[in-house]
């Protein structure tokens, strides 16, 4: 065991990332070599390790978030992580907080969408009594009834807690706003409605224009060019729950929201905990809106999209009115 093998086994395994398999195969050796070589390392002082029990990512974007009355969940990773394996940890987060916070007869609502599917998958298992889960949009669009998609997420996220599942069949986006309106009168969706309003948690995440992991809202026909040029010439940076926002936090007078099917940032007020689950940076501005709305309680994210929110957040806010 030379000195020469010691340093570069602690390099390639600290500094390059290197499993222990690829340094054993590099420099000829078993694997229990390179583990003795790595503990030799530690020490004689060649590689010295600290840990920080309260991690920087998490204490700064804490100290940011608190001005929103919100709580972080940060998931802290390797920089190589993947972003499907970042969507991963994060929805393991989420769904452990979400599992947490309910009880019997807790009203939960989701949202739909590629990061609530994948937090719907990681959902503990917890048996409950008279628990209710809910459809917070519609999923509707001109090239599909969203029946098989919201409905799958659903479906499965009221299997983890023996509870029973409401749809909300409706479009995701109503072609008129005076059509909405006629059908937010009808008994069965005022009662969908009045569930939307005695919820214990919602669960969504935010949707981008340019997500690494496409949002579902953008990649699935469920808006016309027409849209999406509207949407961009009035600086809107994504959505909760099909309500646009701006980086401000403003949305009342995007015109499609009047058109939209689910819950407003004012809506989602009202409710005691409102999970927000983000990963990727070109989600950021989409959080800061969903930040500076009022909408969220608890954010779930990874620390390279922390670290960008705070950087974002320490930029002066563009207010568009």
């Amino acid at each position: 065991m030379n000195e020469r093998d010691i340093v570069e086994a602690a390099h390639a395994y600290y500094v390059l990332d290197e499993t222990m398999e690829g340094i054993a195969h590099r420099l000829g050796v078993s694997r229990s070599t390179v583990s003795r070589l790595l503990k030799e390392a530690r020490r004689q002082g060649v590689v010295q390790i600290t840990v920080d029990t309260e991690p920087r990512s998490t204490t700064t974007i804490q100290h940011h978030l608190d001005r929103f009355g919100v709580t972080g969940h940060i998931v802290d990773l390797r920089s190589s992580a993947t972003p499907l394996s970042r969507l991963d940890a994060v929805a393991r987060s989420a769904g452990n907080l979400v599992t947490s916070l309910m009880h019997d007869g807790a009203g939960l609502g989701f949202a739909w969408g590629t990061t609530i599917s994948a937090v719907v998958d990681k959902l503990p298992a917890k048996p409950l009594r008279g628990a209710t889960v809910v459809q917070l949009n519609g999923a509707a669009s001109a090239a599909t009834s969203g029946i098989a998609y919201a409905g799958d997420i659903l479906t499965r996220a009221a299997r983890a807690y023996d509870a029973h599942p409401q749809h909300f069949p409706v479009p995701a986006f109503f072609d008129y706003a005076e059509t909405r309106e006629a059908l937010w009168r009808e008994k069965s969706v005022r009662r969908v409605h009045e569930m939307h309003r005695g919820l214990d948690v919602a669960v969504f995440s935010t949707g981008s224009f340019t997500s690494e992991l496409p949002s579902h809202v953008y990649s699935s026909q469920y808006l016309s060019r027409d849209d999406v040029a509207e949407l961009l010439r009035a600086d809107v940076v994504g959505d909760v729950c099909t309500v646009f926002l701006r980086e401000d936090g403003s949305y009342a007078d995007i015109a499609i929201n009047d058109r939209a099917s689910g819950p407003t940032p004012a809506d989602l007020q009202r409710l005691p905990r409102r999970i927000c689950v983000v990963t990727g940076v070109a989600k950021v501005p989409a959080a800061l809106g969903a930040l500076r709305s009022g909408a969220v309680t608890d954010l779930v994210l990874d620390d390279l999209t922390a670290a960008a929110l705070v950087r974002r957040l320490e930029r002066p806010a563009r207010v568009n009115r």
